[in-house]
């Protein structure tokens, strides 16, 4: 019955942070999505630890009961809620809250449940601390597991039903354990028959089931999925080229990624004049080293980035490396996997020029980059006459957090030089050139531009009334204000 209480409290802990993880996918802002959900999850404990003391009589019964609910509620949670965004998403946010307050009130009656049933044979103050011991004990060994075994090797929908029937195995358990207590035992075993032959059916149809989801989400075929500590990587393949989501956002589209890309890195590169070390900070899909690798003077690129399998993905894939020109298998390139915050806090190279190709900042992991302090680490890594360029989501959607990412370069002692280029699959986009001598117009280009050119290179430094400058705060890592106005701004598009 102990070890019973260990799987409890290890199942109860991975609905929970499944909620969250899918809400972060999906929702952004993983810290509020985790903030909330834990909330709501302890909340809805304490209602089931309360409403336990009307559980009087029966008690392994019951215990049987809500063990099978357990199973298959939260066990179905991961595909209940990606079936939903799929195709209802405007009842996103009332299934998952609707959800997480069933699990949770269900759980909270778990070990009251159990520390009654257990004090028949065991002293008060022993059963207290071995309740508890393997009820933590259970919780440490699913929150490790979670992250780095559990989502990358299996994904969320069939973690999901796999501890789904752990939860069954317990009530089978108890099954045995109670038989002579148990009244109708015929009935309990056709409960615990149709619970697993549900969440069965559930895992052999779990590719389907994620394809069907995803396939709809996405309105194109999916050509390739990964599922990793760090996110959610979706390829599709439609009539107009590959496309790459992170955890539900588009990060590029074959058909313009190019606009992007020469945009990004081709107005520091060409202005530093013959740059020899050049540093990309994200930029996992090789994209923009590709671009960077056009330029003969170039002896040595390092990429920093986070996800290994993100730069596995684009360095050994046929497919994927046909799109950056197998740019992550040159000889001149170096890949660190690492978080660029931190690896910036060690490293002492300085680069001629550097490319921060980030995501945009919808969770204060990301919102990290681009404060003043990841700015001023920056500058101490760039060489006296060297650029840095930042991809800074559209000053026409997002103008406000725009032009927070303009204040926050300049109140590190930098120049900061704004400019925007047209990408069909964004909109209007944004990028700022960061440096301690004045950037100006360069006077030559690489052969082969397909966007860029001398003549209107110098409209990308035009900003329109409507995505002019306006007043702004200091991104810090101590108020991360920057995610809450992009939150905000975004936030009014996406209803």
């Amino acid at each position: 019955m102990l070890f019973s209480v260990f799987v409890v409290a290890a199942c109860g802990l991975l609905y929970e942070l499944a909620a969250a993880a899918l809400a972060s996918y999906l929702l952004g802002d993983s810290v509020l999505q985790f903030s909330t959900i834990i909330g709501t999850y302890l909340f809805a404990m304490g209602i089931g630890s309360w409403l336990s003391r009307y559980l009087v009589r029966e008690l392994p019964a019951h215990f049987l009961r809500i063990e099978l609910m357990v199973a298959l509620v939260g066990g179905a949670l991961p595909a209940v809620l990606s079936i939903v965004n799929a195709y209802v998403p405007s009842a996103f946010h009332w299934m998952l809250y609707g959800t997480v307050l069933v699990v949770g009130t269900l759980v909270g009656l778990e070990i009251p449940l159990v520390m009654r049933i257990l004090k028949r044979n065991v002293v008060l103050r022993d059963l207290v601390s071995k309740v508890l011991t393997f009820d933590y004990l259970g919780a440490l060994a699913v929150s490790l597991a979670f992250p780095l075994l559990l989502v990358p090797h299996l994904g969320l929908i069939r973690t999901g039903l796999v501890f789904g029937l752990l939860n069954a195995l317990v009530a089978v358990w108890a099954l045995f354990l109670f038989k002579e207590e148990l009244r109708r035992f015929g009935s309990h075993v056709l409960a615990c028959g149709l619970v697993i032959a549900a969440l069965l059916g559930g895992l052999l149809g779990a590719e389907r089931l994620t394809s069907l989801t995803e396939d709809h989400f996405y309105q194109e075929p999916i050509v390739l999925t990964r599922t990793t500590p760090y996110q959610r990587i979706v390829v599709t393949q439609g009539k107009r080229g590959a496309r790459l989501y992170l955890n539900g956002n588009l990060q590029f589209a074959q058909s313009d990624e190019y606009r992007y890309h020469e945009a990004l890195v081709h107005p520091v590169m060409s202005r530093y004049g013959a740059p020899r070390k050049v540093a990309v900070f994200g930029g996992g899909d090789g994209m923009a080293v590709r671009e960077v690798l056009k330029y003969p003077s170039v002896e040595s690129v390092t990429l920093v980035e986070l996800d290994p399998q993100m730069t596995d993905l684009f360095k050994n894939v046929p497919s994927m490396q046909a799109l950056n020109s197998n740019a992550l298998n040159d000889p001149k390139l170096r890949i660190i996997n690492a978080d660029a915050f931190q690896w910036l806090q060690t490293a002492d190279e300085v680069f001629d020029v550097i490319i921060v190709d980030f995501p945009d900042p919808t969770n204060f992991a990301v919102g990290k980059l681009f404060t003043n302090s990841f700015y001023a680490m920056l500058s101490q890594h760039l060489a006296a006459s060297g650029f840095a360029v930042i991809q800074t989501t559209s000053p026409l959607i997002a103008r406000e957090s725009f032009w927070t990412v303009v204040n926050t370069v300049e109140s590190v002692g930098m120049q900061a030089t704004p400019y925007h280029a047209h990408v069909p699959s964004f909109g209007e986009w944004g990028f700022v050139i960061a440096s301690r001598r004045p950037w100006s117009l360069p006077t030559t280009l690489p052969e082969g531009m397909r966007f860029l050119s001398l003549p209107s290179l110098p409209l990308l430094f035009d900003f329109p009334p409507d995505m002019a400058r306006v007043p702004t705060e200091v991104n810090r890592l101590s108020n991360q204000v920057l995610v809450h106005t992009y939150e905000r701004e975004w936030g009014k598009v996406a209803h």
